[in-house]
């Protein structure tokens, strides 16, 4: 199963780029291939992406999610796969972002997009537009009203 990992540092307190990171909804806006995001309740969501020409559509839960800390998924259909970002204050100004991802590629398209690691890259070009965007005053303004529930992780340890 491929796994990607990746970090940013993003110019923006540890609050706001967390909040902006849970408007789920917004994903489109920095994320390739995601079409839409539907937040059905506060641990599921509905996704639909197109990547290459292939549409897809797939249900996902957050299986933990920590105020100002990280916030961990997985697939409940379709697509195999989980992922985990965690926020890291480096100052009062300064946050990094660290994401990994870990997906099971379906078809021989998408194994040879892992093998090549296309998908490595293109998770660095989110990760920047999403550094830009919550870099952006307006941005950072509105993602101070980001949900602040908590989700702890199952016992069973499902998820990353």
């Amino acid at each position: 199963m491929p796994q990607v990992n990746d970090s940013i540092d993003v110019q923006a307190p540890i609050s706001a780029v967390y909040a902006l990171w849970t408007q789920f909804e917004d994903f489109p806006k920095f994320m390739g291939g995601v079409e839409s995001i539907t937040q059905q309740t506060d641990d599921k969501l509905h996704w639909e992406v197109s990547i290459a020409g292939v549409e897809r559509e797939f249900d996902a839960e957050i299986t933990e999610q920590h105020l100002d800390e990280r916030v961990a998924w997985r697939s409940l259909d379709g697509e195999t796969h989980a992922g985990v970002v965690t926020f890291h204050r480096i100052d009062d100004s300064t946050t990094r972002v660290n994401l990994q991802l870990d997906w099971k590629p379906q078809g021989v398209v998408e194994a040879a997009g892992a093998l090549l690691q296309i998908d490595d890259a293109q998770i660095g070009k989110d990760l920047k537009r999403f550094k830009e965007l919550a870099e952006q005053a307006p941005a950072r303004q509105a993602a101070e009203s980001g949900w602040e529930g908590d989700i702890s992780r199952p016992a069973d340890g499902v998820g990353l």
